[in-house]
């Protein structure tokens, strides 16, 4: 006998802990934005065999006069790797980015050779360059301290008084450094990163040009000159002397460097 008293059953499905609306728009989201993110694992701090391998051959290479000769320079990969005591791996992948950065060309079947530059490729650098240190020594007379410029005067106080042919080698070196902090006194990060590749290229030819047709005795005028117009603040003067200075090496290669050719 059923009661009429008794309320209607309801029968459905129960469910628990429902997330809001809110909270299920907050999950879909996060669900979306993990999955956008690249998965990344922790890097090594530490120097690859690859890294240390490129600084290692890239060091060389500029150290080498590849302009003294015209035979060509081949390196020999497997050579390579037991001199490093590491695989030839690393050194493959060296000397992939030594050829992205114009260092060395990989031709097949023959092997990897040191690169010459061509006199008008060596011209169209050194063309570049007068304009990134000329807007260099801009800024340094607008930016550096006295401090600063006067360890520019330093760099060649054993060189003054016609001394620079006794010592060529030495001043070849503080001459390269002379141009380097030109360039790093700008404290224009961008400019100083477009340099830095393209000095490591010009600092072989030079080493190359600075003995000959008295180019170092004229290299010094030059420089003290540079010096005098930075001490001075005069911001016009010394971006045209630097300039000038650039071009004239730009001049030198194109009269005379046949060996380039």
């Amino acid at each position: 006998m059923i009661s009429r008293n008794r309320p209607p059953r309801r029968v459905g499905v129960r469910t628990r802990n429902r997330p809001s609306p809110v909270g299920a728009q907050v999950a879909s989201n996060v669900a979306s934005n993990v999955a956008s993110q690249p998965a990344l694992d922790p890097i090594d701090a530490s120097p690859s065999f690859k890294h240390k391998a490129y600084a290692a051959l890239k060091n060389a290479i500029v150290a080498m006069d590849i302009y003294r000769s015209r035979a060509d320079i081949r390196l020999d990969e497997r050579k390579l790797a037991q001199d490093f005591g590491i695989s030839r791996t690393p050194v493959r992948e060296a000397m992939a980015q030594l050829e992205s950065e114009g260092f060395v060309r990989l031709v097949p079947r023959r092997g990897i050779y040191v690169v010459r530059k061509t006199k008008r490729e060596v011209i169209e650098m050194i063309t570049a360059w007068a304009a990134l240190e000329s807007m260099a020594a801009r800024l340094i007379t607008q930016t550096a301290s006295a401090e600063e410029i006067a360890g520019l005067r330093r760099m060649f106080a054993t060189f003054e008084g016609g001394h620079v042919q006794a010592k060529l080698d030495e001043y070849s070196d503080v001459n390269i450094e002379f141009h380097q902090t030109i360039i790093r006194l700008s404290r224009n990060r961008v400019l100083i990163d477009l340099a830095e590749n393209l000095f490591t290229h010009m600092r072989m030819i030079r080493r190359k040009t600075i003995g000959e047709k008295d180019r170092a005795d004229r290299s010094i005028r030059d420089h003290m000159n540079i010096i005098e117009a930075l001490e001075a603040r005069s911001t016009d003067r010394a971006e045209q002397l630097v300039r000038d200075h650039a071009l004239g090496l730009a001049d030198h290669v194109a009269r005379f460097a046949d060996y380039l050719d």
